[in-house]
């Protein structure tokens, strides 16, 4: 599936323009801990988080994630949409909470 397609799957809102819309996604994980995100997440996955701070970005970058996805309908700051934007990381916003993202 696209990051595009994600979008519309979880009823999304990309926060972020010049994000890569086209890139796969692969699998996924649901976590606020970015260190098992670290150990257990495989590449070009989607990440679902609480967190917005711009360490989520970082982390998406060394684990190669393909986009970051807010539950619950959080809005990062601005230093993280712009870290994301200059990695061309996708961040969307959701309306859903972590359990219903995971199942989508």
């Amino acid at each position: 599936m696209k990051v595009s397609e994600l979008i519309r799957v979880i009823n999304g809102k990309l926060i972020n323009d010049g994000a890569d819309l086209e890139r796969e996604v692969k699998g996924g994980c649901g976590a606020d801990l970015m260190s098992d995100v670290l150990a257990s997440i495989q590449p070009e996955a989607v990440l679902l988080t609480g967190l917005c701070n711009p360490q989520v970005v970082r982390t998406a970058q060394m684990a190669d994630v393909a986009a970051i996805v807010f539950v619950r309908g959080k809005n990062p700051p601005r230093e993280t949409i712009e870290l994301a934007t200059q990695e061309r990381i996708a961040l969307i916003t959701s309306p859903f909470g972590m359990f219903e993202l995971c199942g989508r």
